[in-house]
């Protein structure tokens, strides 16, 4: 079992940057692949990020590539998002995912949210 706790949403400007943290419990949090994803107001949950086990594998979203970085310290069990020139249709609450691999049906475990707004 893994615990997920996501940390550093909150409101900025159009343009801005915005850091999250994916913290894990267990010390297994290498074994896992992990996933960011989101669900904006009246939308569909949709993937947006993931990276493999070891961090050398990747994966984007379209609409975010050259935008957002996923990245992982398995030494500290965390995992991040780093979002820079955010956009008014970035605002969702985003979601961090482990899973076996990274495709987007395989996440099992999941984070409680943090909540993005992005102003314009």
């Amino acid at each position: 079992q893994v615990q997920l706790v996501e940390s550093g949403g909150g409101l900025v400007q159009a343009g801005g940057s915005l850091r999250l943290s994916c913290a894990a419990s267990g010390r297994t949090f290498s074994s896992y692949a992990m996933g960011w994803f989101r669900q904006a107001p009246g939308k569909e949950r949709e993937l947006v990020t993931s990276i493999s086990r070891s961090g050398g594998i990747t994966y984007y979203k379209g609409s975010v590539k050259g935008r957002f970085t996923i990245s992982r310290d398995n030494a500290k069990n965390t995992a991040y998002l780093q979002m820079n020139s955010l956009k008014p249709e970035d605002t969702a609450v985003y979601y961090c995912a482990a899973g076996v691999t990274t495709s987007p049906s395989d996440f099992r475990f999941w984070g409680q949210g943090t909540q993005v707004t992005v102003s314009s």
